[in-house]
């Protein structure tokens, strides 16, 4: 019963997994028929399979560029994490520090990042990657505090009491009672800040306009639509795009192998 159980469970899994493939290769189709039928030329849409021939073709300037897009991604993301979760833990200590900070937590998160970008820049004017940097962070830096607190204020609030009735002190409650009841709202922020950090590195990349080496992939961006290289602007934006659903799926993979073991949201049932 139970190999039958399984077998079961790895064909649903198998269909999951195959579902979104099969959507894909039909979009990729019916975009390439409507390319061919009504006859559009390259600088308006290009078909796939050109996208893909310049994807190929200029590898060697695409993916470095990306890589670069990737560092700031990833700097900005995990001092989001750290600073977002401080902040949060901060905020649970007291509620007038809540109440203090947290609207202009608020404010930070609704200011619009083109807005404040150069501003930004022209800080940090001797230290480009450092600008891009601070701009990604302000982008995704209110999911992981917004999440967090959250968490943090969700626990149970009888074993709350049991905690205050042993007089457990704020490290002892936090540690061994916040913290684990928080942890799927963290996580659940970790996978919304991670593609947030890399809208904020491509918005910064765009408003800042660094060109050379060490340009990252928005600069590639911006010069391909500047010379109608529409192909080879559909190439950066694929990579683009795949790298954000890398960022997801994997942070996904991370909170199903934290939670898969004890929460309900991720534990799997035989049944």
């Amino acid at each position: 019963m139970k190999i039958f159980d399984k077998k079961i469970q790895s064909k649903l899994i198998d269909a999951e997994t195959l579902a979104p493939v099969v959507v894909g290769v039909l979009v990729l189709l019916l975009w390439d028929i409507l390319v061919r039928v009504t006859n559009l030329p390259p600088y308006i849409l290009p078909g796939p399979l050109l996208v893909l021939q310049t994807l190929i073709a200029d590898w060697n300037e695409l993916f470095p560029s990306l890589l670069i897009t990737l560092q700031i991604t990833v700097v900005a993301f995990i001092a989001a994490v750290l600073s977002g979760l401080l902040m949060a833990i901060l905020f649970t200590q007291s509620k007038w520090i809540e109440k203090s900070l947290f609207p202009y937590t608020v404010i930070l998160q609704t200011t619009p990042i083109v807005a404040i970008a150069p501003l930004i820049i022209l800080w940090f004017k001797n230290n480009t990657f450092a600008a891009l940097v601070v701009c990604a962070w302000i982008v995704a830096f209110f999911p992981i505090v917004s999440n967090t607190t959250l968490g943090l204020n969700s626990v149970d609030r009888n074993l709350l009491n049991l905690f205050q009735l042993y007089k457990a002190s704020r490290w002892q409650t936090l540690w061994y009672l916040r913290l684990p009841s928080a942890m799927p709202y963290f996580l659940g922020g970790l996978k919304i800040s991670g593609g947030l950090a890399l809208i904020g590195a491509v918005v910064a990349e765009f408003v800042a306009g660094t060109g050379g080496a060490k340009s990252g992939i928005a600069y590639r961006i911006l010069i391909s639509s500047y010379n109608l290289q529409i192909p080879r602007m559909f190439a950066a934006l694929f990579l683009t795009t795949g790298l954000g659903v890398l960022i997801f799926v994997s942070l996904s993979y991370l909170s199903d192998f934290i939670l898969s073991k004890w929460h309900e949201s991720a534990v799997k049932y035989e049944n």
